[in-house]
């Protein structure tokens, strides 16, 4: 039997099994028809698909978190509700925040120490006991209250200090400390005034 022989474009003849030379492919042949988005064959549709409903899947993964981050209260300042303080836990003790209608509350019948810790100072709650900075606690330590059970109440201006400040009451032994959440700003929004102390 005889081999057939093709021939190549080329014009040189080919041997039956032997490889064929690829073909140039036009710019209108690889993508399809001229003028179409889409690819021709089935499996390049379906690529195409999965692709996008993966790329839909990240953006609505991505809002979730985004929209979930913003629409939750961070994890270290959790906002208490007006009957129930919000316990903060750091370490093995925790301080409580509190709103400025609780603090309110509590200064009808004072019974706690009412510390004020923001730096430089800039006025302060009626009824506050002491102003000591917070990153001066630790060396001004014998100016705050004996009693390390006894209840005692920090803020600053916008409460991120104050909640450092409490951190450090609480390694220092203090064990009933609360944080005015929001601070200086929260009560004067909450419709309360300060006063200046010139201290």
């Amino acid at each position: 039997m005889a081999s057939r022989k093709r021939r190549r474009r080329s014009g040189r003849p080919v041997e039956q099994g032997q490889p064929r030379e690829p073909r140039a492919v036009s710019r209108s042949q690889a993508s399809g028809s001229a003028g179409s988005v889409w690819p021709d064959s089935l499996a390049a549709r379906i690529g195409l698909t999965v692709l996008g409903l993966v790329a839909i899947a990240i953006v609505v993964l991505a809002a979730d978190l985004v929209f979930g981050a913003i629409a939750a209260p961070p994890a270290s300042s959790p906002t208490a509700t007006p009957t129930q303080p919000a316990a903060v836990s750091s370490r093995a003790a925790q301080w409580t925040n509190i709103t400025p209608d609780q603090l309110a509350q509590m200064l009808e019948q004072k019974d706690f120490t009412l510390l004020n810790v923001r730096t430089p100072y800039s006025g302060e709650i009626e009824g506050t006991d002491l102003w000591i900075p917070y990153d001066q606690l630790a060396a001004r330590a014998s100016e705050l209250p004996a009693d390390k059970g006894g209840r005692i109440v920090v803020y600053c201006r916008t409460g991120s200090t104050s909640a450092i400040a409490a951190q450090t009451l609480l390694n220092l032994g203090y064990t009933n400390v609360w944080n005015l959440d929001g601070g200086m700003n929260a009560w004067t929004a909450s419709g309360r005034t300060l006063v200046d102390k010139n201290r």
